[in-house]
């Protein structure tokens, strides 16, 4: 459903909000995530050059989490944190391509309430990328044969996913082995894109179940590259420009950021280019955004809906002179966190304590009515009330994949509430910023003397945090 056919079904046929559910009916969720955007893509945390007002206008409306971290700077370890409030090391799900296990429940699984209309809908990444699973009952990809290799035995191999589907509709030809290529997406009108096809899918869902309570992911998979798409020429280089880069760090730094970053080989024309078609990218799912919102608002359902707006990990774009994600500076680790639950009397406010994707699955428990199953996170249901929680440390982790010669080491990381970080790395040389005094992360002041007591205490945090885990990785001493 596009949004011009949404408006004239509305307004042809008033009888549709018929059924529409009201405030004190079981509340919705409507969870919206992006792939490695970056949270200094909308004004909420600082940019006010990109084009995405429906971004902007969502973050006016909810609680901003000023420095929300993700658990992992890949795709499918931070997805499956996401879905299923644990650790990547506790899911299993450490590495990229590695399926979630069918016994491991995601958010629908652990509400368990057979009232609830469940879809999933964009990228999943965590294993059988076009067949529903995991406690969603309707479900449509986006991806299909970049991922077909890792479909579990006895998968229908030719099955396609809805948005091949919808392209083969509207009269295009599919290439080699019966694919549409990422490439092949980034050359369509805006609506042809995956975005548009989200978010006609997404709206037709939200208005068949509005007499019903409903969960809905809508996963989108940009900005994730290839960066290229009809909004290319959007952003001028100033409403696009580069930020911390070159950004030489100074004082020692891993190995493998330095291998990154010689294979990288980033020039500041070509990237200016491609952080100006990021930026095209952000808009491109804005758009769809706008009309996901709309058909929520029009159909009378906002009331009484949880939204949430993230992203699975960041993007360096040329910051510290690297790209994509993987490595423990800001720009991949920090994501966009936006939580609106208009029924819930939440007043939108910026939360400024540091908090992290696994306390995302809880948080959603909390507000939907559910018990929380012991899950390692913290419901931030507190901080959505503007009441203090006590003050906490967040932390990442790192697992390399031993068949990739450029992963790199082990790792595992702190971030505390007064401005350190501390990157440990098994094999490599470790990390340690003063964001307080160094917010570009350009100095390493592991080792310093004078940061001695502050490294021990990180330390011992992080060994606390394993205990509490059950993380085996072995740190340096």
């Amino acid at each position: 459903m596009t949004r011009r056919t949404a408006i004239g079904t509305l307004a042809g046929a008033p009888a549709v909000l018929r059924g529409a559910r009201r405030s004190g009916d079981k509340p919705n969720l409507l969870f919206l995530w992006t792939d490695q955007q970056r949270a200094d893509t909308m004004a909420a945390y600082g940019n006010t050059r990109f084009r995405v007002p429906a971004m902007n206008g969502l973050a006016a409306q909810s609680v901003v989490f000023e420095r929300a971290y993700v658990t992992q700077p890949v795709c499918t370890p931070s997805r499956s944190s996401v879905m299923t409030g644990l650790w990547p090391h506790q899911s299993g799900c450490v590495r990229n391509n590695i399926p979630l296990k069918p016994e491991t429940r995601t958010v629908p699984e652990l509400v368990g309430d057979s009232a609830y209309r469940t879809g999933y809908m964009g990228k999943w990444h965590l294993g059988d990328e076009v067949f529903p699973q995991h406690g969603f009952e309707e479900w449509q990809a986006i991806e299909d044969g970049i991922y077909r290799k890792f479909y579990s035995v006895g998968r229908d191999q030719n099955s396609r996913s809805g948005y091949h589907h919808f392209l083969m509709r509207l009269g295009y030809k599919p290439g080699e082995e019966n694919d549409f290529s990422r490439n092949f997406a980034t050359k369509l009108p805006v609506e042809h894109s995956k975005p548009s096809f989200l978010a006609g899918e997404a709206s037709n869902f939200i208005l068949k179940h509005r007499g019903e309570p409903w969960m809905l992911y809508v996963n989108f998979l940009e900005p994730h590259t290839p960066f290229g798409s009809a909004l290319d020429d959007l952003h001028s280089e100033a409403e696009a420009s580069l930020d911390n880069f070159p950004g030489t760090p100074l004082g020692p730094e891993p190995e493998w950021y330095k291998r990154r970053r010689a294979e990288s080989k980033v020039q500041r024309d070509r990237l200016q280019r491609q952080a100006r078609n990021y930026a095209g990218l952000c808009s491109l799912v804005d758009q769809a955004l706008a009309r996901i919102l709309w058909t929520l608002e029009a159909t009378g359902q906002a009331e009484n809906t949880i939204v949430v707006y993230t992203s699975d990990h960041g993007e360096m774009m040329g910051a510290h002179g690297l790209m994509a994600k993987q490595v423990m500076y800001e720009e991949a680790m920090r994501v966009p966190l936006l939580v609106r639950a208009p029924f819930a009397r939440l007043k939108p406010h910026r939360a400024s304590q540091p908090v992290s994707h696994i306390d995302i699955a809880p948080t959603l428990l909390e507000l939907l009515g559910a018990k929380v199953p012991g899950l390692p996170g913290r419901s931030l249901v507190p901080l959505l009330n503007g009441q203090p929680r006590a003050d906490d440390s967040v932390f990442l982790e790192w697992t390399a994949d031993a068949n990739d010669s450029g992963a790199g080491p082990d790792g595992r990381v702190v971030v505390s509430p007064d401005g350190y970080k501390l990157v440990l790395y098994d094999t490599d040389q470790s990390l340690l910023f003063d964001r307080n005094k160094d917010p570009r992360e350009l100095r390493n002041v592991y080792g310093k003397p004078e940061y001695a007591a502050v490294q021990a205490r990180l330390k011992q945090q992080i060994e606390r945090w394993q205990q509490r885990t059950g993380d085996k990785l072995a740190l340096p001493a």
